[in-house]
């Protein structure tokens, strides 16, 4: 089919909050075309799901909107019940994710009887095994180009999205004051996925790195490409020495890459922690291998959870306390722990501890290096989860660092793998392996 130039629903310059001044969404605007699929990415609390429900014309209760929302030439925000009704029932479909395979195909089916001209979906591809979830992606392509039907769906799944999505716009949360926004990714194309191509999220490409000075000085990494999108989960392993924690200090500005080039939604990143913004270092954190030695010893815990809310301004000085107090039961520590000092804890603690100094600064990426090594199994397992919660609630692109593949590849939904040669990152699954590439967890090893 030939995709025409009109849209089939415009929002321009949206924003919604509550009466009270809480926002739930920062200023966007998007158009959605006839025969193309547009993917809706972002942590969660970014508003995607509202973004959704505004396309059909609804409004959490007591919500405000600001800007305009078309579809097919109606303003939907300001449409009286009866011809919103009508167009909900004959123009426009909105699905909430469902459990199972079959319910969605059933569900699609039921939406799709009616032609309608918009199709929302709100995370299409949660919950799915990554069969089927390519399936229900390649579905959905299909669809739009052999109906002429603009789809917009919500997404944390950065497989899927890479799949099936022809635009990708990333929303970013809004904060009281602070504003927030979208940005857009993805370009035209006829036929095969985005991929890593994608500029959503951080991506380094042919990343080289070397230790050591004069005759001392050997490369470690060596043509290291990764993309690390919104609500991934990506596991770097490998044997000691090959580079793991080298690429960590790469990637968060603590080690300077010397050659290749690092990417923060599409902008350019730069190498050293001290050559970025403040912005972009608050977006990409770092927990270390070992938190006893990171922990400033002669800060209390509240201390060091407060360092990083001052020094990025999230939280306004009289809050912070309080907001300690949440950081510590986010991860699972009791607000009482805020009075004692790293070594008047455990070791799980002060893993905890670290975790919720990086998440702190509210970051958009978070990598950790070998996090439960040196813990028991059971404070291992309890770490992971707490990991595996912040991604799903948060919508933090997660790197894991592990010597072990067994544990990293439970978790990751790709994984590379630093070899024994230098900086040498092996794909898994089918096929020769290249340097620095990525593939979906759950098939062998590639030597």
């Amino acid at each position: 089919m030939t995709v025409t130039e009109n849209p089939t629903a415009r929002v321009d310059r949206l924003a919604i909050a509550l009466a009270d001044g809480t926002p739930l969404l920062a200023p966007v605007s998007l158009d959605l075309r006839p025969g193309r699929v547009h993917a809706v990415t972002g942590p969660s609390g970014a508003g995607k799901t509202t973004l959704l429900h505004a396309l059909a014309g609804a409004l959490p209760p007591g919500a405000r909107a600001t800007g305009l929302v078309t579809v097919l030439g109606q303003d939907v925000l300001a449409l009286a019940p009866e011809p919103l009704r009508r167009l909900r029932r004959h123009r426009l479909a909105l699905l909430g994710a469902l459990s199972g395979g079959r319910q969605r195909r059933v569900a699609l089916a039921r939406a799709l009887a009616r032609r309608p001209d918009l199709l929302l979906l709100d995370e299409p591809g949660a919950g799915l095994d990554p069969a089927l979830r390519d399936e229900i992606a390649d579905l959905l392509r299909e669809l739009a180009r052999r109906h002429g039907i603009a789809v917009a769906l919500a997404s944390h799944d950065a497989a899927f999205v890479a799949r099936c999505a022809d635009e990708v716009l990333v929303l970013t949360p809004a904060r009281p004051g602070a504003g927030g926004g979208a940005v857009r990714a993805g370009a035209s194309r006829t036929s095969g996925p985005v991929a890593a191509r994608t500029a959503v999220g951080l991506a380094a490409l042919g990343v080289e790195a070397h230790v050591g000075y004069g005759r001392g000085r050997r490369r470690i990494l060596t043509g290291v490409d990764l993309h690390l999108a919104p609500g991934s989960c990506t596991g770097i392993v490998g044997p000691s020495g090959a580079g793991k924690t080298t690429l960590a200090r790469v990637l968060a500005g603590l080690h300077p890459p010397t050659g290749g080039t690092l990417t923060l939604d599409g902008a350019p990143l730069a190498g050293s922690h001290h050559a970025r913004t403040r912005e972009q270092r608050r977006r990409v954190q770092l927990v270390p291998q070992n938190p006893l030695g990171a922990l400033n010893p002669a800060r209390t815990v509240g201390a060091t959870l407060t360092r990083p809310l001052r020094l990025h301004h999230t939280t306004p000085h009289e809050q912070c306390p309080g907001r300690v107090a949440e950081l510590l039961a986010a991860v699972g520590l009791p607000a009482d722990l805020a009075a004692r000092h790293p070594h008047e804890l455990s070791g799980g603690q002060r893993q905890r501890v670290a975790i919720a100094r990086a998440m702190a600064a509210e970051p958009d990426v978070l990598l950790c290096d070998e996090v439960t090594s040196g813990l028991d199994a059971d404070t291992a397992v309890g770490i992971m989860t707490l990991l595996g919660r912040l991604r799903a609630e948060r919508g933090v692109a997660l790197t894991l660092i592990g010597h072990d593949p067994l544990l990293v590849r439970e978790h990751a939904d790709a994984v590379v793998q630093l070899g024994a040669s230098p900086g040498r990152a092996l794909t898994r699954g089918p096929g020769p392996a290249r340097p620095g590439t990525m593939a979906p967890a759950g098939s062998a090893w590639v030597r």
